[in-house]
C-alpha cells in the first residue's frame, strides 16, 4: 500500500474559484509585480537579519551528505514471487537492506562483482 499522496487537480471552474477566493483574502492579499521584484533570496538577506553563523547554520543543507557517485545507491523496479517479499517484510525494518545483503552475497560467490 502506497503512502504517498495522491494529488488533486481542480477543474478549471474550480480553480478559478479558488484564485477568486485567494484574491478577496483581505488578510493574505497577493503580491504585486513591485513586491515580487523586491524579494532577495534568504542567501542574501539572512547574514544581515540574524548573522553570519546563525544565516550559515539556517542555510545548510539537511539531510546525509551525497555520496561519491559510485557509492549510491539504485533505485529498482523488479517483480519477485509474494512470498519471498512477505518473507523479507516480515523480518522489520530493513528488510530492504537485507535483500541488498542476499544479492551482493550471490553475486559475490559467483565471482560477478570486481574485487569488493
Amino acid at each position: 500500500m502506497s503512502t504517498k499522496r495522491k494529488v488533486y487537480i481542480p477543474t478549471e471552474a474550480e480553480d478559478k474559484a479558488l484564485t477568486r477566493a485567494a484574491q478577496a483574502d483581505r488578510d493574505n492579499p497577493p503580491l504585486t509585480d513591485a513586491e515580487l521584484a523586491r524579494m532577495r533570496p534568504a542567501r542574501e538577506v539572512l547574514p544581515r537579519l540574524v548573522g553570519e553563523k546563525a544565516a550559515q547554520a539556517l542555510l545548510r543543507p539537511r539531510g546525509r551528505p551525497a555520496l561519491p557517485e559510485g557509492q549510491r545507491k539504485v533505485t529498482l523496479n523488479m517483480r519477485c514471487d509474494r512470498d519471498v517479499v512477505e518473507a523479507f517484510k516480515a523480518t522489520g525494518d530493513g528488510w530492504q537492506t537485507r535483500i541488498n545483503d542476499v544479492l551482493r552475497a550471490y553475486a559475490k560467490s559467483h565471482r560477478m562483482l570486481p574485487g569488493r
